[in-house]
């Protein structure tokens, strides 16, 4: 049984690369059809699934934290079956909408031609807007993108194209404003952008690449697969059958106190669904892997009966010091966040999702997992490791980590120097 990190294969592999690996970021797919419709900067390649699915000859695939959808369109190109899973709601939706790739693209230009023009001549009301979007857009661009969402508004049809032009809407809404809107994650309203594009102009190139994009992609792919992403969460993937899939594809949250929650805050507020940062935990976050400490503070009395919890018992031995260091640790800080919290709840929740995975896997499929290890307030966490002890724990036979590259190399602004690692956590089973 492999359940340690293969170090002479890693030498290999790390000697024979030279040139810089980008298969776990999402850089590569803003050059690949459908893929570039939506930059979600925590996903990984998609040329990279691609080669996977092949060299693994997969028929059913998941991956239980579907983000944008990478995997599902992979799937669908390479005309296999897959479900994605994903428990937040807004990213939910987006996935979705990617996914209709396949559907009619002379439906969509003239929709989008339409939509563009009844929004040239509509009639904006005087109105308060969140102090976000106030933040983030001078009044002329406010009333640009309103005028959009307005008259998408009044289209009484649900279709596919409706919820094609809504993603349409949303991919420019970052690409329209003059402040600091990264793609990941948070909006800083104190930067700006040398380069901003008109809503209408933005809306209408974005048009042409998504209508573009799928009659070359329709062409290609025919004989696409079928794949879906479910409104579910990892730890309960219910529509899922037994011993389904073959292969495993995902990336889940790091354990570095990443707000996954707010990842789409400024669309959720463009759209009505949120009206500030408070909403988030009732909305997105308590269906989602605790990763951060604003999740874990919010739910301390649950996570802390969390320790002595059968999910947990494999690494307890291992994790309890930690636990208790970072409890201390965090008393020397200015922010004193409950670091201890999160990393508990976030390996009680993944326990969870391997042992749902080895409901719908079949008995010799394999899992990539593209993950991260950790070091809050410079306290080391040997994520990459505890993972696969649990993946153990629940039935799987073996694990092995593949280093891909070094992180928090760069120690300057740094809050601490100890070296981390990012790769593949391959679990086979």
């Amino acid at each position: 049984m492999i359940n340690e990190v293969n170090e002479p294969q890693l030498e290999l592999f790390e000697s024979s690369h030279k040139k810089k690996d980008t298969s776990m970021t999402f850089a590569d797919n803003m050059k690949l059809p459908i893929h570039r419709w939506f930059r979600y900067s925590a996903g990984f390649s998609g040329a990279w699934v691609r080669e996977l699915i092949k060299e693994k000859n997969a028929k059913n695939v998941i991956d239980p934290f579907a983000g944008s959808g990478t995997v599902m369109i992979e799937s669908d190109f390479a005309g296999i079956n897959s479900y994605g899973i994903d428990s937040h709601p807004f990213v939910n939706r987006l996935g979705k909408a990617k996914l209709l790739w396949k559907e009619d693209p002379n439906k969509l230009k003239d929709a989008s031609n339409r939509l563009i023009e009844i929004a040239s001549n509509h009639k904006i009301e005087q109105k308060e807007y969140p102090t976000l979007i106030e933040k983030c857009y001078p009044p002329e661009v406010i009333t640009k993108l309103t005028a959009l969402k307005e008259s998408w508004q009044k289209i009484e049809e649900d279709t596919p194209t409706k919820e094609l032009l809504w993603f349409l809407i949303t991919s420019i809404l970052r690409k329209t404003s003059p402040v600091g809107t990264a793609s990941w994650q948070y909006v800083l309203p104190n930067k700006s952008k040398s380069k901003v594009i008109d809503p209408f102009i933005a809306f209408q190139a974005k048009s042409h690449e998504m209508v573009s994009d799928m009659r070359v992609m329709q062409k290609k792919y025919p004989n696409h697969g079928n794949s879906h992403i479910l409104s579910e969460d990892a730890r309960d993937m219910e529509s899922v059958p037994d011993d389904w899939a073959d292969l495993i594809i995902t990336s889940p949250p790091y354990a570095n106190n990443y707000d996954y929650g707010d990842a789409t805050r400024l669309e959720m507020t463009f759209w009505g669904e949120i009206e500030g940062w408070g909403d988030l935990q009732k909305l997105v976050r308590k269906n989602l892997i605790v990763s951060c400490t604003q999740h874990a503070t919010k739910i301390r009395n649950l996570i802390e009966s969390q320790i002595d919890s059968s999910e947990i018992e494999p690494i307890r031995d291992e994790l309890k010091p930690i636990y208790q260091k970072l409890s201390e640790v965090r008393l020397t800080k200015g922010g004193k966040k409950n670091y201890q919290l999160m990393v508990l709840a976030y390996f009680h929740d993944l326990a969870q999702v391997f042992k749902e995975l080895r409901r719908t896997t079949k008995p010799n499929s394999e899992m990539c997992f593209v993950i991260g290890d950790s070091a809050p307030y410079g306290v080391y966490v040997p994520v990459d490791r505890w993972l696969g002890e649990l993946a153990l724990a629940n039935g799987f036979k073996s694990f092995y980590f593949e280093k891909l590259r070094d992180r928090n190399t760069k120690w300057k602004n740094r809050k601490h120097r100890v070296l981390l690692k990012e790769g593949r956590l391959w679990i086979k089973g």
